[in-house]
Parts: structure tokens; sequence; C-alpha cells
């Protein structure tokens, strides 16, 4: 039964509050919540860079792997002033959001603008503009 507010599909597990995680979880299947993801990333005006099925190259090579894909999106007013004061912050961005399955739900996963932000020493108004993921992932989990 899905969820009736983007508060209540959010999974927050220690084990990914640890690592600076958000998990939310989505009523859609892989494919089409990562089409939601694209769609909103692209509504907010960032560039979806490249949609990755790791699950589909998988088959392709006859293994087996859950539904398994990541949306690549950013804009570079968002990402550039955070690389122009850590360029190693390249290695986070553009912006990234793993959709899988999970035991018979999809989840939509990402490092939190936060962890991104203590990571590279980031101030508060340049981790707010890496904050647009939680308004494209909560674009793309509602019903």
């Amino acid at each position: 039964m899905p969820a009736t507010s983007s508060e209540s599909r959010l999974i927050e597990a220690q084990g990914d509050q640890d690592k600076g995680l958000v998990t939310k979880a989505s009523a859609l299947s892989v494919p089409d919540a990562a089409a939601r993801v694209s769609s909103a990333a692209g509504a907010k005006g960032m560039t979806v860079f490249a949609v990755i099925d790791h699950s589909g190259e998988a088959r392709a090579h006859g293994l087996a792997l859950r539904d398994t894909m990541v949306v690549v999106f950013g804009s570079p007013v968002g990402g550039t002033p955070a690389m122009q004061h850590e360029p190693l912050a390249a290695l986070d961005l553009p912006l990234k959001v793993l959709v899988w399955a999970d035991a018979g739900q999809t989840k939509l996963t990402y490092t939190s603008a936060l962890e991104l932000a203590a990571r590279y020493g980031l101030s508060d108004e340049l981790a707010g503009r890496l904050a647009a993921i939680d308004a494209v992932t909560d674009a793309a989990v509602e019903a």
C-alpha cells in the first residue's frame, strides 16, 4: 500500500544515516521511478547527464542483478561553486540517485547535501545549492 506523504516514505536505516545516505521509498517500478527522477530534475531546470541501467547491462552479459539504475543530474549553477571551493567535490558531482529494488520495494538512495558539505568543507550556502537533490527525490516519490 503506497504511503500517503513523503515523510512516511522516508526510510532512514541507521546504517544509511551513518554513511550520510538518505533513502526514500517509491510505489513505482525501478524504471518508472528512474524516469520520474529524470523528469523531476528536468522540471527543476537541471540537466540529466545519464541514466545508467546497471541491471540491464548485467542481464546483457548473462549476469543477475536486482533492478538497479543510477540517475546522474545537476546544474552548473549548483555544482560549479562547490567545485571551485573544493575541486575534489567533482568526485561526487553531478548529483546521483540510486534507484533500486529491495525485497519488492523500490528505493531511491543518495548522499545527503549535509554529508557532501561535511566531506568537502562546504559552507551552508554551497551545501544549500546541492540540497536540490531533496526536492527532486521528493517530487519523484510523490503520488
